[in-house]
């Protein structure tokens, strides 16, 4: 898999330029060499100021965003030198339509002009010359779903995706999903997309991941929030109790004495792991509960301390 510049600095590709600033002088305090002796920094910070150069720049953003990783091999006139040898032809820009079993084309133009009678080959030797009609062009990139659950999100690794080729038939990818992966997120695979033409090379298939609702986890980016029953008791004197982490551990929660529900505790660190940053944390949302039966005894103590307290919940505090 190529690296995508939103994921390098961990932004969404709906990131305004602000955020885009923020994200990059954050990594790049944290990664520079002259700070961060690890290994692995240099690359890393290499890989951030590439991510920056290509995304601070609207105009080369917007080229990004349309082509991928190629954006650098197309001339900036490109529309204007295709729409002048087309003759006129106008050329349908953005999403082409739906593919089989929701795999889309999204920057393919070749049939856009075989649909209007024009010979794409011709095209591009009256734009570019005799040899770029024997290159070809570059095949259409492609977008399909990827659907995860919290758990798979939050650990990653090696799975085989079925999908519907553009005749129908199904092919079966092997795709390295990223562990600590988050909704909306693309995985890049190179390659796989439409195929080009002449001696073009072929266009990249994009999954974007999708994280299935989880009846306990609800996930907000990086951070997890859940809710953790506890005992009447255990809210009004304190306690330590248990707390399952996306990731099918354990740990462990101290709520103070005096909570009520609603209140948050914050675990820092146990929310969807990121490769390239801070992982993210986790929420837990205490909700009191009381037993839905009482034994005489239960009922008897309940019974004391409402005769001897003299709080009042509903006042306003």
């Amino acid at each position: 898999m190529a690296r995508d510049f939103y994921e390098v600095l961990g932004v969404p590709r709906g990131a305004s330029q602000d955020e885009i600033q923020q994200a990059y002088r954050k990594l790049a305090r944290r990664h520079h060499p002259d700070v961060n002796k690890d290994p692995g920094a240099e690359e890393i910070f290499k890989d951030l100021n590439e991510a920056y150069s290509v995304l601070s720049d609207p105009k080369t953003r917007a080229r990004y965003d349309r082509f991928g990783e190629d954006f650098r091999k197309i001339p900036e006139d490109f529309d204007e030198r295709v729409a002048a040898g087309a003759g006129g032809a106008h050329r349908t820009r953005g999403t082409s339509g739906a593919g089989a079993q929701g795999v889309r084309y999204s920057t393919g133009f070749g049939d856009d002009f075989a649909a209007q009678g024009v010979d794409i080959e011709d095209l591009l030797g009256s734009i570019f010359g005799a040899g770029a009609a024997s290159a070809g062009v570059p095949g259409a990139d492609q977008e399909a779903e990827l659907t995860l659950t919290v758990e798979e999100a939050y650990r990653g690794g090696r799975r085989t995706v079925t999908l519907a080729g553009p005749t129908g038939q199904p092919r079966r990818y092997e795709v390295d999903v990223p562990r600590g992966v988050v909704d909306g997120q693309r995985i890049r695979l190179s390659g796989e997309g439409g195929r080009g033409s002449g001696d073009a090379v072929a266009g990249d298939l994009y999954l974007r991941v999708r994280v299935r609702p989880h009846p306990e986890f609800r996930l907000d980016g990086r951070n997890v929030h859940v809710q953790i029953p506890v005992a009447a008791w255990e809210a009004a004197l304190g306690a330590t109790v248990p707390v399952r982490t996306p990731g099918g551990d354990t740990a462990k929660v101290t709520v103070p004495a005096g909570s009520s529900t609603g209140r948050r505790l914050r675990l820092r660190g146990e929310g969807m792991p990121n490769p390239r940053g801070a992982d993210g944390d986790l929420y837990a949302e205490l909700r009191v509960v009381v037993p839905p039966t009482l034994s005489d005894r239960e009922r008897e103590l309940f019974e004391e301390l409402a005769a001897v307290s003299s709080f009042d919940p509903r006042r306003t505090r």
